[in-house]
């Protein structure tokens, strides 16, 4: 009931001339939103954790366009025949990384048995939740990758988005979090300490797709179209996005 009710409230706020309402990672933001103002279609985007949007598509939300930071999520929806056929296709890609305040000295190389334990000291590490959202997701695979999970699993301040947990180190409640590149370079209240390499977690990739209530043609397909071209791929390359498409 809960469901339903979100998705009418939500229905009602959506301008009519902006019907193409596009559902996107939060880490997308200011990406997308510099792109959205390029394009013909001007989109209503809303932004949130993979795992909360395609659960709201699934309870009827009015989402024409879902772009996932991975794949599970989007998998998710095209298990339920959520998805327009034919047009889910790999958008972006990034890359995680370990960010500290701004004013911090720590250094670390991360790699099996790396002191994360220690880094914190008696603070938390702020990462997505791990059990859903996907930068999250992508933080455990790493450290148990690493065998450094069990030192900081009882640690963590978890949080519904990758920019809320950003948004903690920003604001020095954390000492440490985890964070896209992408994130990192928009907020100059944090830098970053290391990367953690290829092949530590699953590879990050942001897959999008119209939905199956998307008609196959018109502002929303015109907008998912439109992230295809030179102008968004300049974008996304600006804010550090690695384009796939």
């Amino acid at each position: 009931m809960r469901s339903a009710l979100f998705a009418f409230a939500l229905a009602l706020f959506v301008p009519c001339s902006h019907a193409q309402l596009v559902f996107a990672a939060a880490s997308l933001k200011n990406a997308l939103d510099d792109v959205a103002a390029l394009s013909p279609a001007k989109p209503t985007i809303s932004y949130g954790a993979s795992s909360a949007l395609a659960r709201q598509i699934e309870n009827g939300a009015p989402a024409q366009l879902f772009i996932s930071a991975d794949l599970d999520w989007m998998d998710y929806l095209e298990q339920r025949k959520l998805l327009r056929a034919g047009t889910r296709r790999w958008l972006l890609g990034n890359k995680l990384v370990l960010i500290a305040p701004a004013g911090s000295a720590v250094k670390v190389e991360i790699g099996p048995g790396f002191p994360l334990a220690k880094l914190l000291g008696d603070g938390r590490l702020a990462t997505a939740d791990p059990n859903s959202v996907p930068a999250g997701k992508y933080t455990r695979s790493a450290l148990e990758k690493f065998g450094v999970w069990g030192s900081v699993a009882g640690r963590l301040a978890p949080t519904e988005n990758v920019r809320a947990a950003l948004l903690l180190v920003a604001r020095g409640e954390a000492p440490l979090g985890t964070v896209y590149t992408t994130d990192a370079a928009v907020e100059p209240k944090v830098r970053i300490v290391a990367v953690f390499p290829d092949g530590s977690h699953p590879a990050i990739v942001y897959p999008a797709a119209l939905t199956a209530a998307a008609p196959a043609s018109g502002p929303a397909a015109d907008f998912f179209a439109f992230l295809a071209s030179p102008a968004a791929r300049k974008v996304f390359g600006k804010y550090g996005f690695a384009p796939l498409h």
